[in-house]
C-alpha cells in the first residue's frame, strides 16, 4: 500500500491546568487553632513535539487534530503535593517547522533526528495554604492552534520538467519505488531514496515535475519546491531526446528561471545535470548542441537502460 504524502497540517494544543491548591488545617485535642497544612497542587503536561525519522508525513495530522494535556493533580491535607501530570509527547517528521498561528511566529525548525521542543506549557500548580494565607487554584495550561509544515531533509534533489525521467532514475539509483508511467506527473508528492554504492551512501529526494510558473504556485511549484531547500545539491533531469517536440536548451534555462524566482539560495545551489534518454531519436544531435549552448559538465544516462548511472552518483557524491 502506498502511503499518501502530507507535508501541511493545523491543529490545536491546550496544555494541562495546574492542580487546585488544598485548603485544609490539623487539629488535635492538645491544639487549638488548627495549623494550615494544606499541600500545592500539581503542574499540569506540557505539549511536546519530538522530531522523529521513522515518521515521514503528516497524514496523521489530518484525522488527530487536537492534543489535550492531563491536569494535575489537586493537592490535599498534610501537606501532600498532587501528582505532576506526564507530558504529551507529540512525534513529528525531522524536517517540519512548527508556527504558532495567531503570532505568525515560528517555534522551532526541528532539523535534527530526537531534536524536541515544548509547544505549549502546563500550568503550575495552586499554592496549598500550608505556603499562603488561602489555597489558590492552579493555573490553566497554554492554548495554541500550530500550523506544520514540512521539508524534507535529503542530500540531492532531483528537479526537471514532467516526464523527464526523475521516477526512473530514482527508482534505478535508490530504494524507491514511485510509480512510473509514460505521461506528465505520474509523481503526486515528494519521494525519498536511499542510494548505495559501495562506500558511498547518500538521500535523493523526487519532486513532481516543474512548469513554467511554478515558483508563484501553479501546479503547486511552490509547495513542492519547498522540499529541495534543505537539499545540498541538485539533479538537474533533462530529456535530451526532445520527447514531444520539448527543446532541452530551453527547458534548462526555464528550470533555473523558476529556482532564481523561487529563491535565490536555492538557485546557487550546486547542480548535477543529467541528460537523461541518451538512447532516444535525435539524443545524440540534441547532445551536442546543449553542450555548444550550456557550457558545463554533462552527464548523458538512459535511466531506463540504467546507462550511464555509476558516473552520475559518483558525480553527486563528490557535491555532497
Amino acid at each position: 500500500m502506498r502511503l499518501t504524502f502530507v507535508d501541511e497540517a493545523k491543529i490545536f494544543v491546550k496544555a494541562g491546568n495546574g492542580g487546585n491548591g488544598c485548603a485544609s488545617h490539623y487539629r488535635d485535642k492538645f491544639t487549638r487553632f488548627g495549623k494550615p497544612n494544606g499541600g500545592d497542587g500539581g503542574r499540569g503536561a506540557d505539549i511536546i513535539f519530538l522530531a522523529d525519522r521513522n515518521i515521514y508525513t503528516l497524514l496523521d495530522f489530518q484525522y488527530n487534530r487536537h492534543f489535550r494535556g492531563k491536569h494535575g493533580g489537586n493537592a490535599s491535607s498534610n501537606n501532600k503535593r498532587g501528582k505532576d501530570a506526564e507530558p504529551v509527547i507529540v512525534r513529528i517528521p525531522v524536517g517540519t517547522v512548527i508556527t504558532d498561528t495567531k503570532t505568525n511566529c515560528v517555534l522551532r525548525d526541528l532539523n535534527q533526528e530526537g531534536e524536541q521542543v515544548t509547544v505549549a506549557l502546563g500550568g503550575k500548580g495552586g499554592l496549598g495554604n500550608i505556603r499562603s494565607p488561602e489555597a489558590k487554584p492552579g493555573d490553566p495550561g497554554e492554548e495554541k492552534e500550530i500550523f506544520l509544515r514540512l521539508k524534507l531533509i535529503a542530500d540531492a534533489g532531483l528537479i526537471g520538467f514532467p516526464n523527464a525521467g526523475k521516477s526512473t532514475l530514482i527508482s534505478g539509483i535508490s530504494n524507491a519505488t514511485p510509480q512510473i508511467a509514460a505521461y506528465p506527473f505520474t509523481t503526486k508528492f515528494p519521494i525519498l531514496g536511499v542510494v548505495k554504492r559501495q562506500e558511498i551512501e547518500f538521500v535523493v529526494a523526487d519532486i513532481p515535475g516543474l512548469i513554467k510558473g511554478s515558483s508563484e504556485g501553479r501546479g503547486l511549484g511552490d509547495k513542492f519546491l519547498r522540499h529541495i531547500e534543505r537539499t545540498k545539491v541538485l539533479i538537474h533531469v533533462i530529456d535530451i531526446s526532445g520527447f514531444e517536440g520539448r527543446d532541452p536548451v530551453s527547458d534548462y534555462k526555464a528550470i533555473n528561471q523558476e529556482l532564481k524566482e523561487y529563491s535565490k539560495l536555492v538557485a546557487k545551489k550546486p547542480q548535477v545535470i543529467a541528460l537523461n534518454k541518451i538512447d532516444l531519436g535525435p539524443a545524440k544531435e540534441n547532445l551536442k548542441r546543449f553542450k555548444k549552448a550550456i557550457k558545463k559538465e554533462v552527464f548523458p544516462i538512459s535511466a531506463l537502460n540504467k546507462q550511464g548511472l555509476e558516473e552520475l552518483i559518483d558525480a553527486v557524491a563528490k557535491k555532497i
